[in-house]
């Protein structure tokens, strides 16, 4: 076969009839998942997709765009990548508990496990710690493959039992079994991070370093390369406990402020949800915000704005527990699709090629 030749559109009959179950069992989900959140006493809620900033975190980017006034100014807006934010505003109007199907926008993404535009299923409680949202993940994936009838979660050959007691461990443990690395060492109890001594941690396992890479891009490769290939595999795993300087949203842990309250969820190696603890002190959300921006100035050149709404929504937000989770990932690997353009009723079109 020609390697140029373009697959068939997703519209064609026989591609769809392929796909068709896939889209079936998703829907089947995403019902059993409304029927899950109702029964907790979840109100679900629908946000706005244009924002005024799509998010502050260094390595996500957003699509822009802008609006125009009744005569003809103009406003800069972005496409959300994530509905968090408004979700926040509403846990600070008076909400308890609340849950969202999200179509959210993330540009240079699109792979196997990423596109353009996809769903984020997200839900907060008030008032509860970020333990019950672990609670809640092992339910919902045990749900997932209950409703579709297979039983497990499964991903290019491996195979997740979602009803299996999850294995939980904290980063610094993971970093010393499968990279043998003392992660913690390189973090004051103030939250700062030393680069050089995690770079040369780094190239004593045998990694790649090189000369403007930061303590948060040798933290990544590292967390890639070395953790991720053995995380949910037989069985879930919750990964707990990121150290403070990679948990923007988060608030610290009450057992070592080296680390916050933040947590990952993995199947089959693929990262599912991302978990926290909620950080409602406004002044240190800015300086985090902040600090992020400035990373993404030096890497990309750019930056986002800040919502000052959301700065002083924080003010009246309560204490509370919140996650957001790739609701297409979870119906590939409930499913057995192997991309996730298999389980979107209608992907984006290509482009770049």
């Amino acid at each position: 076969m020609n390697s140029s030749a373009k697959a068939s559109p997703w519209w064609t009959p026989s591609v769809h009839a392929d796909r068709r179950p896939f889209l079936i069992g998703r829907n089947a989900i995403q019902a059993a998942l409304r029927g899950f959140f109702a029964r907790e006493d979840f109100i679900e809620v629908d946000t706005a997709v244009l924002q005024v900033s799509p998010g502050n975190e260094a390595h996500l980017h957003a699509f822009a765009t802008e609006a125009l006034t009744t005569d003809g100014q103009k406003a800069p807006f972005y496409l959300h990548t994530s509905p968090e934010f408004a979700c926040k505003k509403l846990l600070a109007a008076g909400e308890k508990r609340i849950s969202c199907f999200a179509h959210v926008y993330r540009n240079r993404e699109r792979g196997p496990l990423h596109h353009p535009e996809f769903t984020m299923l997200e839900w907060y409680r008030a008032g509860e710690s970020y333990e019950s949202l672990m609670m809640d993940c092992v339910r919902i994936l045990a749900l997932a493959t209950e409703t579709v009838k297979t039983g497990k979660l499964a991903y290019r050959g491996a195979e997740s039992d979602p009803f299996a007691g999850p294995e939980r461990i904290g980063v610094a443990e993971a970093f010393e079994r499968h990279a043998g690395i003392d992660l913690l060492a390189s973090v004051a109890a103030d939250g700062s991070t030393d680069r050089d001594y995690l770079a040369a941690e780094t190239k004593r396992v045998g990694m790649r370093v090189v000369d403007d890479d930061g303590w948060a891009d040798l933290f990544s490769r590292v967390l890639v390369e070395k953790i991720e290939p053995h995380l949910g595999f037989g069985r879930i795993t919750i990964l707990d406990e990121y150290p403070i300087s990679e948990a923007a949203l988060a608030r610290p842990s009450a057992r070592d402020p080296r680390v916050a309250e933040r947590f990952e969820l993995y199947a089959c190696g693929v990262e599912l949800a991302n978990g926290f603890g909620e950080l409602t002190n406004a002044a240190e959300q800015r300086r985090r915000f902040e600090i992020e921006m400035a990373e993404k100035a030096r890497v990309y050149g750019e930056t986002y704005p800040i919502d000052e709404d959301f700065l002083a929504a924080l003010s009246l937000m309560p204490e509370a527990s919140g996650i957001a989770l790739g609701f297409d990932r979870l119906v590939m690997l409930a499913t057995g699709a192997s991309r996730i353009d298999q389980v979107l009723w209608a992907p984006v079109a290509e482009y770049g090629r």
